[in-house]
């Protein structure tokens, strides 16, 4: 099989107001039993700006998160998390750390048993010392924010998917993070609903700042919501761009892959 290069290394973009690299990883390599997953991942996010991950099934894209997150450490490589390698620093500094993310799971990962307020609030409960009321003023504000103010009372099961989503969004929000992260948002939604949760995270971006790392296979999500662009193949980043660049990107993979094309390397593979 023809071997395709990397359009580009993954290089550090220009620096954000919250200091320079807030994420990166450095020929990252992991694998489990006999299967390698990332095989020399190497990414520096650019600060302050909506970053999408883009890539085939399986090609180690929810690693990675777990990686950045750390709930898992690599067998060869660093993570680096506002300059520290989070492997190399203490659990307690490592959970203190992880305070710093926010993170939208595909599901909106909502206890089913609380309502939309109370699953919002639950990190502030867990997390702070806050007054009950300065919650319940913080709270109404993110959910007024992402449209489900009316919507606090409501069991996750009593919403629709795109609501969940939202209110999954509102709780990654509510500590404040410098970094949030989204494992396929779009997941499940129709377009329209889809269309609606990129509207809200652009907002809040616009709003909040912050790095925001975007996993999709949505190719309307990424044009829509992507500063910058990571396509990842075979466990590594082959490229990374600004978002325009990726799409006329004349590396036949990224090409192929974003155009959704059944006639080149991917289809072959």
């Amino acid at each position: 099989m023809t071997t395709f290069a990397p359009a580009h290394a993954a290089t550090p973009g220009p620096t954000g107001s919250r200091g320079p690299h807030s994420m990166e990883v450095r020929n990252v390599h992991k694998s489990f039993g006999p299967y390698d997953i990332l095989t020399g991942m190497n990414l520096n996010f650019v600060d302050d700006a909506i970053t999408t991950i883009l890539g085939p099934s399986g090609t180690g894209k929810s690693v990675l998160i777990k990686h950045l997150v750390g709930l898992l450490e690599p067998d060869q490589g660093e993570v680096l998390i506002f300059g520290q390698d989070i492997w190399k620093i203490s659990k307690p500094e490592r959970y203190e750390l992880r305070k710093r993310f926010g993170v939208l799971f595909q599901d909106g990962a909502l206890f089913g048993s609380m309502n939309i307020f109370d699953n919002v609030c639950f990190p502030l409960r867990k997390h702070t010392d806050m007054h009950e009321k300065d919650i319940r003023d913080l709270v109404m504000d993110r959910l007024q924010e992402v449209g489900l103010e009316g919507a606090a009372a409501k069991l996750p099961s009593e919403v629709s998917g795109g609501m969940r989503k939202r209110a999954g969004f509102a709780r990654a929000l509510i500590l404040d993070p410098d970094i949030v992260m989204f494992d396929e948002p779009d997941s499940g939604l129709d377009p329209v609903r889809t269309s609606l949760l990129n509207d809200v995270i652009l907002e809040m971006h616009e709003r909040h700042k912050g790095t925001y790392m975007v996993v999709t296979h949505d190719m309307a999500t990424a044009r829509k919501v992507s500063d910058y662009i990571g396509v990842v193949w075979k466990g590594k980043c082959i490229h990374y761009s600004e978002a325009d660049a990726a799409f006329n990107s004349d590396n036949a993979f990224v090409r192929q892959f974003l155009a959704g094309d059944s006639a080149g390397p991917l289809g072959m593979d």
